[in-house]
């Protein structure tokens, strides 16, 4: 694992070859985002909590254009949105980007007993915001995002959020599954949602047989696609 600038905040795998993971790893979330480098473009699954510089860590690893894909408006995975200008989301969720996170909201998930580690400098627990951000585009299941070099499928995977997207290299046998599943307690949006979930995950479980690593938004990453039925019973 390599740590480099914003401000040691971030620590950066490659697990496969253009493949980048970027953990926030002294933050008790371990939130990720994946940067996946290709021929044409390169696609960033979110852009973590705003913290730190992502984008300043993302034009070390590729000088590629960068489309964002944010796999849901949760506020732990849209924090540097707006240091990008081209921003996919799917619209179940669009309209929550332009309200942006406040500090009420945010100042206690940075107290003391979530950090591992220290802020960088100039950040605080009692001023830290995430700004509004302007989707400039939407995702639907099924479509195909090309980089040039993979072939990302959208899959819709609601029930931790509505607009909860994956996406899917079949070519690689990967599996970005972003908060839908990782290893760990998993949340559902709301009670009505269970089934909803349900569902995602059952059609994530009968993946797995072709799937050769799964890549989540939070713990351990990679994980082995054998977790997945697990998930779903």
């Amino acid at each position: 694992m390599t740590v480099i600038p914003s401000h040691m905040w971030f620590a950066i795998t490659e697990p496969e070859l253009g493949v980048f993971v970027i953990e926030e790893p002294f933050h008790d979330e371990r939130v990720k985002s994946c940067l996946i480098v290709g021929e044409a473009r390169a696609i960033l699954l979110d852009t973590g909590m705003g913290v730190a510089d992502i984008r300043e860590v993302v034009d070390r690893l590729t000088d590629l254009p960068i489309l964002v894909v944010n796999s849901h408006a949760h506020w732990d995975h849209i924090g540097d949105n707006h240091r990008f200008e081209e921003i996919w989301i799917h619209e179940a969720e669009s309209d929550a980007l332009q309200s942006g996170v406040g500090n009420a909201v945010l100042r206690r998930w940075f107290q003391p007993v979530h950090l591992t580690g220290p802020l960088p400098d100039g950040v605080s627990a009692d001023t830290i915001n995430i700004p509004p951000s302007t989707p400039t585009g939407t995702v639907r299941d099924g479509q195909v995002i090309d980089t040039g070099a993979r072939l990302l499928e959208v899959w819709h995977c609601p029930g931790h959020s509505p607009g909860g997207i994956v996406l899917v290299d079949h070519a690689s046998g990967a599996l970005f599954s972003t908060d839908v599943a990782y290893a760990g307690a998993l949340y559902v949006y709301g009670a009505a949602d269970l089934p909803v979930y349900q569902r995602s995950l059952h059609r994530l479980a009968a993946l797995a047989p072709d799937l050769k690593a799964v890549y989540p938004s939070h713990g351990e990453s990679p994980i082995s696609p054998r977790m997945l039925p697990r998930m779903a019973e």
